[in-house]
């Protein structure tokens, strides 16, 4: 039986009222959120034995992430950041510690931290061992949702093209694990979600 496509207005609404319920989070719950994510995480036996893993800098209500970079830095990982394209693609950096990240101002996002190191080109993603995305909602197929500017479809497209399979965890709060999510035929599923409060994984 063929699939209908979704209404991207679904995506769009879901992702309104995700939004706006991360917004309604008090700095300090989204700090002990950010400490939670970062034990959760680490549990996992995907970065555990991970030598690389590519990662990203929270930003705003984002689930944190600084805690989760400096504890995989400190474990030995090398771990690449992404850097925002003109064309909305990624590049990546290593991340050299705290200090090595500056703030970025794109026109029409929000202010990102980038590393500042030399540039690795867009295909150094292919060579991690596991790839940290960010989003706002996943479902219990493992379908995410994300926040709709494209960028990490097209790093999850490279990855695809280029043969290579590292583990794709999200990293959510507790409340984000839902039901269904609007699907589209470019969304690819994920192995694994991590949330202040666990893990868990789909599919085999």
């Amino acid at each position: 039986m063929a699939e209908t496509r979704p209404e991207p207005s679904a995506k769009a609404a879901l992702r309104r009222e995700l939004l706006a319920a991360r917004r309604a989070l008090s700095p300090a719950a989204r700090r002990a959120a950010a400490r939670a994510l970062g034990r959760s995480a680490l549990a996992l036996p995907e970065l555990a034995g991970a030598r690389t893993v590519a990662a990203y800098v929270s930003v705003g209500t984002e689930p944190g992430t600084r805690d989760l970079l400096d504890a995989l830095r400190a474990a030995g990982k090398r771990v690449l950041l992404p850097v925002l394209l003109p064309d909305n693609d990624l590049d990546w950096a290593a991340y050299e510690g705290p200090a090595s990240l500056a703030e970025a101002v794109h026109p029409g996002t929000m202010r990102l931290l980038e590393p500042s190191g030399p540039r690795l080109g867009r295909g150094a993603v292919a060579g991690a061992d596991a790839v940290l995305l960010p989003g706002l909602a996943v479902d219990r197929r493992g379908m995410r949702l994300g926040r709709g500017g494209g960028s990490y479809d097209r790093v999850l497209e490279r990855l695809e093209r280029a043969g290579a399979h590292p583990a794709l965890v999200v990293l959510l709060y507790d409340d984000e694990v839902v039901a269904r999510v609007p699907e589209e035929p470019h969304d690819h599923p994920v192995q694994a979600v991590a949330t202040p409060s666990g893990v868990r994984r789909f599919g085999s």
